[in-house]
């Protein structure tokens, strides 16, 4: 019996349990409520814009007023979610989720209806949404559901609904049209989108009903075939951030099939300039609506034309390791999809919410642990053992999300080091100082910006770090903001010497010959040299410096070295001169406001490795960056001693004997 060379038995058998799990337990699959397993499920209905946090917080300081502000993020397992859903959404619900209006003189449907073909039968989540000051029960396909004073439920209408033993009129919920049949060609594989009037998506059998992170329905293939509306639809085709979009509004005929052939054209090659682009954190199950096989992410990658994926294995709150199975059979392999010019490889997530998260790419085999500190285990050892265990397999090592909010780098800044567990980097600072580290995906999901800050300080106090870029995109995802967009959205690219493989890749990548990007192309030289070289001069030596960018979304190109902007200018071209007196090293940023190739709501965002200064043979270690890095780690061992959890003090001391090893790092490289 032949089996599926993308589907071996043990991968299967993991995906009919993830599928039971959901079935049993809904997009959480039975999760430990965490607060982003709390999330999980409002990410149904809320874009990344909606104020989750803010709101539930708000709800749970009124319904805990003993509980401190900084401690109530760990009781959001206790929220209301359908009021939460509710009043995060700010009054847009009839407009994005189907609202049944329980008011004291009755009950009204209020919705922008639903495209539905034929007589075909109707799906959708509906928000139960009181202002009566009675408990109100509500029937829904049979179902009763119970709505409190002022309270809101979110549930699935497939059939029926009743208030009070009399039925509800769904008829506002449906507008139906005749089907028609679209095939879609470009003669390779795409990512395409098909929407309505309305900006309902259309999808081929089969194909989950995904939403990027600026909510666009899209799927991945070439020559598809699928069923829409006989009305005015809009196609459009894309190929990763390297292609431009092309887009046609077609009217299909009922009961026919219309040919729509489009492709769009490149922006750049990279691959022809010796760049390859990855993206470095990408997750085939992890929760969510579809639980995903590797063909969706083989689909992915060719559709998006992205040339290296690291899809990771890790847990989520619990011990359960999601695609462990498939790492421990594919483990120290290019995935079967991968060519020439599009590599995959099965690495981990390694997980601590106390210390951080991070990434391995290219491992051999399997590592003996994947994460400490959930389901009441013990915050030991600390990431430095597993960054050790996963270097020794050969992985490019990197932290991943790091920085969630927004904040200024003067200090050690009080967002990140102040409660106990945020999956915050906080590590990082020793792992850098220790050679422990590779790479910082400053290019995230999270705060770009406080990232970049970080990274510039940790490069300016003498560690070496590679850009990187990790998207923490979730194929079994489909309606999670940046979480279900495609892969590679963000990339890395590292200029790698001969064939592309795991071990070029990565040895480009540890050399710091990068970039990260949410689109632009951005080109530095220094002196003709590029991210990652040294130069070594003497002091007073003139460096000529040259960024260089494409694409739509760039407004502003910056040089930036250890001191600060050095030059900002238009995009296209920046050039300046330095005269170097102390060692510094030079990076470039591009810069550029919402846009639809970013699909980040704070608009495009590009960063370059640097390349590096040396004056005398002395590498940069700028005092106040190096001071700023012992202010953190005595902050951070304040924060292991209050939060951390553990079996006896040698645990502890672990952690603290490894801060000292890196405070000694650093107070070498003061003057």
């Amino acid at each position: 019996m032949c089996h599926d060379p993308l589907l071996p038995p043990s991968v299967a058998a993991a995906l009919t349990d993830y599928r039971s799990l959901r079935d049993a337990h809904d997009v959480r699959w039975g999760e430990p409520p965490l607060s982003y397993v709390v999330q999980a499920w409002t990410t149904l209905y809320l874009r990344d814009d909606d104020d989750f946090w803010g709101t539930g917080l708000r709800q749970m300081a009124a319904r805990l007023p003993d509980v401190p502000e900084a401690e109530l993020e760990d009781h959001l397992d206790q929220a209301d979610l359908g009021r939460l859903v509710r009043d995060a959404m700010k009054g847009e619900t009839p407009i994005r989720l189907p609202a049944l209006r329980l008011t004291p003189d009755g009950c009204a449907v209020a919705a922008e209806p639903r495209v539905v073909l034929d007589e075909r039968p109707l799906r959708t989540a509906l928000l139960l949404d009181s202002s009566r000051d009675k408990p109100v029960t509500v029937v829904v396909d049979g179902t009763s559901y119970v709505v409190e004073p002022g309270g809101a439920r979110v549930v699935e209408v497939t059939g029926s609904v009743s208030v009070d033993g009399q039925p509800v009129d769904l008829s506002p919920l449906v507008r139906r049209v005749p089907a028609a049949m679209l095939r879609v060609r470009a003669g390779f594989p795409c990512r395409w989108g098909v929407t309505g009037r309305n900006g309902q998506g259309w999808y081929p059998e089969g194909a989950p009903p995904k939403l990027d992170g600026l909510r666009r329905p899209y799927f991945h293939g070439d020559d598809l075939v699928l069923d829409v509306p006989a009305e005015p639809i809009t196609v459009t085709v894309t190929r990763g951030m390297e292609y431009d979009t092309a887009s046609v509004v077609v009217t299909p005929e009922a009961g026919g099939e219309t040919l729509v052939e489009l492709a769009p054209s490149r922006l750049y090659d990279a691959a022809a300039r010796g760049w390859y682009g990855g993206d470095l954190h990408v997750h085939l199950n992890w929760m969510g609506e579809e639980p995903a096989a590797p063909a969706l992410a083989a689909a992915a990658q060719h559709g998006e034309d992205l040339h290296v994926l690291n899809l990771v294995a890790g847990n989520v709150a619990s011990e359960r390791v999601y695609d462990r199975e498939a790492l421990e059979h594919w483990a120290g392999r290019d995935l079967p999809w991968s060519d020439a010019g599009h590599l995959a490889r099965l690495g981990v997530e390694y997980r601590s919410d106390l210390l951080g998260h991070f990434t391995a790419f290219g491992i051999s085999r399997p590592p003996a642990r994947y994460h400490t500190g959930f389901a009441g285990a013990v915050d030991w050892p600390p990431n430095a053992v597993a960054l050790e265990e996963l270097r020794s397999l050969g992985g490019l090592t990197g932290y991943g999300h790091p920085f969630h909010f927004p904040f200024t780098d003067d200090d050690p800044p009080d967002v990140v080091l102040g409660r106990a567990r945020n999956c915050s980097a906080r590590e990082i600072v020793a792992d850098a100082a220790l050679g422990l580290i590779d790479t910082l995906d400053v290019l995230n999901h999270s705060s770009i910006s406080a990232t970049a800050a970080v990274y510039r300080r940790l490069i300016g106090a003498g560690n070496r770090l590679a850009v990187t870029a990790g998207t923490d995109a979730v194929l079994s995802f489909c309606r999670r903001g940046t979480a279900s967009g495609p892969p590679g959205w963000e990339r890395v690219y590292a200029r790698v010497d001969g064939p592309l493989t795991a071990g070029s890749y990565a040895e480009a990548v540890r050399l710091g010959r990068t970039f990260a990007t949410t689109g632009p192309w951005l080109e530095l030289t220094v002196n003709g040299h590029g991210p990652g070289d040294r130069l070594d001069l003497a002091p007073g030596a003139r460096v000529e410096i040259e960024v260089t960018s494409i694409g739509p979304e760039v407004t502003e190109l910056e040089i930036r070295t250890a001191d600060g902007v050095l030059a900002q200018g238009p995009p296209g071209r920046l050039a300046a001169t330095l005269e170097v007196t102390e060692p510094t090293y030079v990076v470039a940023v591009a810069t550029g406001g919402p846009h639809p190739r970013a699909m980040r709501g704070d608009g495009a965002y590009a960063h370059t490795s640097p390349v590096h200064l040396d004056v005398g043979g002395r590498p940069v270690a700028r005092e106040a960056d190096v001071r700023w890095c012992l202010a953190w780690l005595d902050r951070l061992a304040g924060l292991v001693r209050r939060f951390g959890v553990f079996d006896s003090p040698a645990q502890l001391d672990d952690h603290l004997r490894l801060y000292d090893r890196a405070r000694a790092v650093y107070t070498a490289r003061l003057p």
